[in-house]
């Protein structure tokens, strides 16, 4: 199996230590080094524990022949833009069970016409982990209500519509809430 560990890694700005102490359990730099180089075998469960210490989906560390990986040219920082010291590859988002997708069609608020949110639902034990954010709800007759979550009471979200002068909208205790996660933007 092809990995991209060392890439997503690099990427990151870490070295094999701190991926080491992420791992759960930790484990040594060492061993983290063996299994990018193909020197150790790469397990499910090994690749499920350095994905979960990368912060990414397993899947984005595996190189797949049907998925284009971008390659790095240019990293642009607060001094200016520079060529990597090493090549890099920009792993292209997939999409994880339970997301769901909002198209803009005409601009409101900080989003652009054109723009698509990939957001992720959230169950009503975990409607907390989105508060401040933003959020699709869904409302009776099919209809929704998108907005910044600021309040939780009792399982029911109060929402601030985005746009000017939306005034506060609370929604009865929905089934699922979806937290914006990604926004895909067209320049």
């Amino acid at each position: 199996m092809i990995t991209a560990i060392r890439a997503v890694r690099r990427a990151k700005g870490l070295t094999l230590d701190d991926v080491a102490r992420r791992c759960d359990p930790p484990t040594t730099a060492q061993t983290i080094g063996r299994l990018e180089t193909g020197t150790r075998t790469v397990s499910v469960g090994w690749l499920n524990r350095i994905a979960a210490a990368l912060d990414v989906a397993a899947v984005d560390l595996v190189t797949m022949p049907e998925r284009a990986d971008l390659p790095v040219v240019a990293i642009l920082d607060s001094t200016g833009i520079q060529a990597p010291t090493r090549p890099n590859l920009a792993t292209p988002p997939q999409v994880e069970p339970g997301q769901v997708a909002v198209t803009v069609a005409a601009g409101v608020g900080d989003y652009r016409t054109g723009d698509v949110l990939w957001c992720t639902t959230l169950g009503p034990d975990d409607f907390e982990s989105a508060l401040y954010r933003d959020v699709l709800v869904p409302r009776p007759a099919g209809r929704f209500a998108f907005g910044r979550l600021v309040a939780l009471t009792d399982g029911s979200p109060t929402l601030i519509p985005v746009g000017d002068d939306a005034a506060p909208q609370q929604i009865e205790r929905p089934v699922w809430i979806a937290r914006a996660v990604r926004l895909i933007r067209t320049l």
